[in-house]
């Protein structure tokens, strides 16, 4: 009987060892292998889901709530992860580690798409949005391999004005209450690490007031049982520093000791806020050491909203585990009465903080509503950092879908701040090219740009936003041509996509397209993704292949990076409209105290209002021949960049007469989130 049937081996991998079937009489030996990763295929059996969707459209939160999400297992699969390369984070929340990187080093990557939009009103013009749609377009209806990636939500705006930012109608990440609420606790992490150096910082300062040199020294290398010293390991960093070779601390002179335990803060130039994921206008400005047991050492500081830190910036555009450790030493929390920089390393919290943040630096995976992947990383705002999501998701992502496919990525608020931090900062550190950039415009915004009455979040919008004018569409247009010509000028090919309202005419629309095209877009697309989810978005996706598949152009930044503080900040003003730039005496010591450090040659990252090209949110349009004011300068050392700070902006925003809060609440029956939008 054993010579009737051939005799086969079968490697078959452990994740897939319930699949395996035996199709015809044979004797296997079946042997068990590791599940790999292997790139640039995703599954042949992909998990999506079909919408049925409802006219008028639901409530976001009332959309998320109708669709059961697929176990995120399932995404992960379709992405051809085996579970060594995520942990799971309940049933659909996945945390994606960066071995993934390594396991694909080599691997070809797929297009890369940033999308950015007009300059918004204060509603937003649908930006998140059009990414989910977009993607679910790709992958539910265009057959490609696709992967959204997106910043993390902030709870301030959450809770506060804006609502939160998972997409909107049947274009949304799911599920969206986590999404918007504590998703894997990244922010928390760099609430948690942020306090940690601020605590560090003015403890640093009152112990050496209150200490001689030796009894610095001895507490900061206390001998051990046998009575010899050493130096922890960060405390090499320091020494190395200040130029100081030896390995132990018994033998440095005294004016070593002073130099090593003495960092000298002047409290006066401490830069470094604590932050809080809240929006609490009462905290923007603070007395701390008011305690009896300070010793009257008072010190007025202020609070930051936590997607303000710069620990923030760092996990966006750290590109490793090794490389984040670096950037989080390299820190500058102020300088010492000298004028000498002091960092996280010299405080010897580095390392402490890496570990808060060793969890953090891995995307969260999640799925739109149709079922494709989403990467949710970091979350910088755009008007006061670079207001990207990060580097290693888009890194990961690009491996993931390989040559053929795409990823999709949210740059914040207009292309004049989004889009250009995007390509001077991010794509500079990442060495990712983009092929395609997306402009999102609205005729709601066009209108106001045109010269429209004011748009106020939480205020009726007025009649002229919901009947045909021609004349306003036509005028407003001029804003969105800037932001193809500036967005043209990188080396990518520019594609708008019209997020289509229902009181939006054919007509309006029409002057929309025209003018885009007019103004040098590759294409200029109609979409209704919010009402009708991926198939809404089908013409756009069509219009970014071709634009992806048709650019042959390097990436061209806007300046490089040997030129003066002054020349990078006149160039980007000057994509503006400005004619100018007018310094303050603060921002002048800056610039030069910046200069005098060797910081120079990094990028800029301009804090500047997110509603008009210039410094006046009231000023609407593409105005130009203007001054652009700089009231100070800013740097963030360890996530590389100097950011100027354009009239006055704020790093904690306050809550508003009603706050989105008043709607939010808890279905005691279901356990089900009501009211987040």
């Amino acid at each position: 009987m054993i010579n009737k049937y051939s005799y086969t081996q079968i490697n078959v991998s452990s994740s897939n060892i319930h699949k395996f079937q035996i199709l015809k009489p044979c004797l296997c030996q079946i042997t068990l292998t590791p599940p790999k990763l292997i790139p640039n295929k995703m599954n042949s059996s992909k998990t999506l889901r079909k919408l049925e969707v409802l006219s008028p459209v639901p409530a976001d939160i009332d959309i998320a709530n109708s669709v059961e999400p697929f176990h995120i297992s399932e995404i992960a699969k379709n992405l051809n992860l085996n579970p060594n390369h995520y942990d799971l984070y309940g049933k659909y929340k996945a945390k994606v580690l960066l071995s993934v990187l390594d396991d694909l080093q080599g691997s070809q990557d797929g297009y890369y798409v940033v999308v950015g939009g007009i300059t918004p009103t204060p509603l937003g013009e649908g930006k998140s949005t059009t990414t989910v749609g977009l993607c679910q377009a790709l992958g539910a209806f265009l057959d490609k391999k696709v992967v959204t990636c997106l910043r993390q939500p902030s709870q301030g705006p959450t809770f506060g004005i804006k609502g939160g930012a998972a997409g909107g109608g049947y274009s949304q990440v799911i599920p969206m209450d986590e999404f918007n609420l504590h998703l894997t606790g990244d922010i928390h992490a760099i609430t948690a690490a942020n306090n940690l150096l601020a605590a560090a910082i003015d403890t640093r300062i009152f112990h050496e007031s209150t200490q001689s040199d030796k009894a610095l020294f001895n507490r900061l290398c206390p001998p051990n049982k046998e009575g010899k010293r050493s130096f922890s390991d960060v405390m090499f960093r320091r020494l190395k520093k200040l130029g100081i070779s030896k390995t132990n601390p018994d033998d440095l002179t005294p004016e070593e000791v002073n130099k090593f335990a003495r960092l000298d803060i002047d409290p006066n130039s401490v830069t470094w806020r604590r932050v809080m994921d809240i929006n609490d206008r009462f905290l923007r400005k603070i007395t701390i050491g008011q305690g009896p047991e300070e010793k009257g050492m008072v010190r007025e500081t202020g609070f930051d909203i936590s997607v303000a830190s710069e620990i923030m910036a760092v996990l966006a555009l750290t590109t490793s585990l090794a490389d984040m450790r670096e950037r989080l030493g390299k820190m500058v929390i102020g300088n010492s009465k000298s004028g000498e920089p002091i960092t996280a390393d010299d405080l010897g919290i580095g390392g402490a903080l890496t570990v808060l943040m060793k969890d953090a630096i891995n995307p969260t995976l999640m799925q739109t509503l149709e079922g494709t992947p989403v990467l949710v990383h970091a979350g910088p705002f755009a008007n006061i950092a670079h207001g990207n999501s990060s580097i290693v998701a888009d890194k990961i992502a690009l491996k993931l879908v390989g040559p053929g496919g795409f990823v999709v990525t949210e740059a914040g608020f207009g292309a004049d701040i989004g889009t250009e931090k995007f390509m001077n900062i991010k794509c500079r550190y990442s060495g990712l090219k983009p092929q395609c950039a997306i402009i999102v415009a609205t005729i709601r915004a066009l209108k106001m740009h045109g010269g429209g009455p004011a748009v106020v979040a939480g205020k009726p919008l007025d009649h002229a936003y919901l009947t045909e004018n021609i004349t306003l569409v036509e005028a407003g247009c001029m804003n969105m041509a800037r932001h193809i010509s500036n967005t043209k000028a990188y080396g990518v090919n520019v594609v708008v996509a019209i997020n289509k309202f229902s009181t939006d005419t054919e007509a309006e629309v029409n002057a929309v397209r025209n003018a885009a095209l007019a103004a040098g877009a590759y294409d200029a697309v109609i979409c209704s993704h919010h009402a009708h989810g991926g198939k809404g978005a089908v013409d756009l996706g069509i219009a970014v292949q071709k634009a992806c598949e048709n650019v042959a152009q390097p990436l061209k930044f806007l300046y490089p990076l040997d030129l003066s503080i002054k020349e990078k900040i006149e160039a980007i003003a000057k994509s503006y409209g400005a004619n100018g730039v007018e310094y303050s005496e603060q921002a002048e010591k800056q610039i030069d105290m910046y200069s005098k450090q060797g910081f120079s040659g990094l990028p800029i990252c301009m804090a500047k209002t997110q509603y008009s090209f210039s410094d006046n949110a009231a000023v609407k349009g593409a105005p130009s021949g203007f001054v652009l004011p700089i009231r100070d300068v800013r740097a963030s050392i360890g996530a590389g960049f100097i950011y100027p700070l354009v009239g006055t902006m704020s790093t904690m925003p306050g809550l508003p007469t009603r706050p989105c809060f008043y709607d939010i609440d808890l279905d005691t029956t279901t356990g089900k989130v009501i009211g987040l939008s």
